[in-house]
């Protein structure tokens, strides 16, 4: 196993760059939030809001029709799909180059045969991250349907120890390196010093970060700026492009944390904008 190398702001500087003076928002990807029940409506609106300020060209969110009023009124910037309208669902899947699944998305009957229509119409050169609730269906499922595409799990512990048949005390870099080669994906393990399992092989870990985050729609933030970042940055390395966007979530956060006792997800993504121009 390599060793684990802990990144620093530099990940930052390799990855953020001015952009080109001949630009246009298909560039910077195409992005396509799927999540966001009745009750958890705040989860895709917290995601699609982080991958707009992220800098993603286009963001369209697939959600419950009872999300849309509060998505136009947080987010005008996102255009909207009813996610049971699966014609619909289909034609914005195929037209993404990367798709965030399961922020707020629920365990029903629904969520799963959302799930199944994701994984089975997504094209194999887009790029799929897997969060929260869309894991959780994973695990439960006995012969899982894989996706051909390049794949980010972005678990916390609990749902890791779900998709990976690892219990928490059996978590180690070595084990969680396996059961990530297993699935075929890139894996961000959410905990205190967050680690980052590569398809290259390679592990990065994140010493930064802390208790000011522990509060609900982090992760969801979290998606929303590896989404961002996947979409406009297609041109560098994935891992680089990974590790980057997990460190600015945290760096932000830290940064923050000095005059905050609590980090909320909401002061991130107002930040994130100004913190990545640092850099270009």
């Amino acid at each position: 196993m390599e060793t684990m190398k802990n990144l620093t702001v530099a990940c930052l500087k390799q990855v953020i760059k001015p952009r080109p003076k001949q630009s246009h928002k298909g560039i910077f990807g195409k992005i396509l939030i799927i999540g966001g029940n009745k009750n958890m409506g705040g989860a895709v609106i917290m995601s699609a809001s982080a991958t707009v300020h992220a800098g993603a060209g286009l963001v369209t969110c697939a959600t419950d029709s009872s999300n849309f009023f509060a998505l136009h009124a947080r987010l005008p910037e996102a255009m909207v799909v009813d996610h049971s309208d699966f014609e619909a669902l289909t034609q914005a899947i195929k037209q993404a180059d990367t798709i965030v699944i399961g922020p707020g998305l629920g365990l029903d009957k629904l969520a799963k045969q959302i799930l199944k229509i994701t994984l089975t119409a997504i094209d194999p050169t887009t790029t799929l991250i897997i969060d929260g609730s869309a894991i959780t269906l994973l695990a439960q499922q006995n012969d899982p349907l894989r996706p051909t595409c390049q794949v980010i799990y972005t678990p916390h512990q609990v749902e890791w120890a779900r998709l990976s048949g690892l219990a928490l005390t059996e978590q180690l870099p070595q084990a969680n390196q396996s059961a990530q080669q297993k699935l075929a994906a890139h894996v961000v393990l959410k905990k205190y010093h967050t680690e980052i399992y590569h398809l290259d092989n390679t592990l990065s870990r994140l010493p930064i970060g802390g208790p000011y985050m522990a509060t609900g729609g982090m992760g969801d933030t979290l998606t929303g700026i590896i989404a961002a970042f996947m979409g406009q940055f297609k041109t560098l390395a994935p891992a680089d492009v990974l590790d980057a966007a997990v460190y600015l979530h945290s760096a932000i956060a830290s940064d923050l944390s000095q005059s905050k006792y609590v980090v909320l997800p909401t002061d991130i993504i107002e930040h994130l904008q100004t913190f990545m121009a640092q850099f270009s």
